[in-house]
């Protein structure tokens, strides 16, 4: 029997962030569409020179259509002033644009895209780059590095480092996800990723110079 094959976004052949977000309201790339409220694409100027990539829009997200304004996102703008940069010279996104949740009660449980679901939406990350082209990419958790990357990556050792993409040049690195520190083991654990996510904000700062 022959091999089905995957479904995957198919973005317009455009470098205009807002066809590309209009466009992406439509996508049925992947199932994921189904649940949720909307698309959320990125957002953030054109002439960003650091591209900030997260998993995907949460639960206040999907129902605003913009990326990183829950808890996680609050955390994160904390973290980049605290670096010294500005959040409008930085473009924010997610490697997967829907919002994929199983119900507990009233509450909509955040629940982790799959391999598939990574790169059936990759096209828009892709295009994302294309039209920023940012010097940049900072990857938070390992669904967004393995968007980025190519490969599933580990964190705890790959994190605090600049990655060279040998296809693009682009300065890739990976740092936690706010809402892994939002959930840290302890306080000393969310504590400590919360100074590597800064120092890794602070090495990106330090690389545009």
């Amino acid at each position: 029997m022959a091999k089905k094959p995957q479904r995957q976004a198919n973005p317009p052949d455009t470098t205009s962030l807002k066809k590309l977000a209009q466009a992406a309201q439509e996508c049925t790339g992947c199932d994921l569409y189904k649940n949720a409220s909307q698309a959320v694409f990125g957002q953030g100027s054109k002439k960003a020179k650091i591209m900030i990539v997260g998993e995907q829009p949460g639960d206040k997200e999907d129902l605003a259509g913009l990326p990183f304004v829950g808890p996680a996102g609050e955390l994160l703008r904390h973290c980049i002033t605290e670096a010294g940069l500005s959040i409008d010279d930085i473009y924010l996104t997610n490697a997967v644009k829907h919002f994929k949740w199983k119900p507990a009660g009233k509450v909509r449980l955040h629940q982790k895209p799959s391999l598939t679901e990574i790169r059936a939406c990759h096209p828009w990350l892709e295009k994302e780059m294309e039209a920023i082209k940012p010097k940049i990419i900072i990857a938070l958790g390992a669904t967004a590095a393995t968007s980025v990357l190519g490969r599933v990556p580990k964190i705890s050792t790959e994190r605090g480092k600049v990655i060279q993409d040998d296809k693009t040049g682009d300065m890739i690195i990976i740092s936690w996800h706010p809402s892994a520190i939002l959930r840290g083991y302890d306080l000393e654990d969310s504590d400590l990723k919360r100074a590597q996510l800064i120092a890794d904000l602070k090495l990106a700062k330090k690389k545009l110079t």
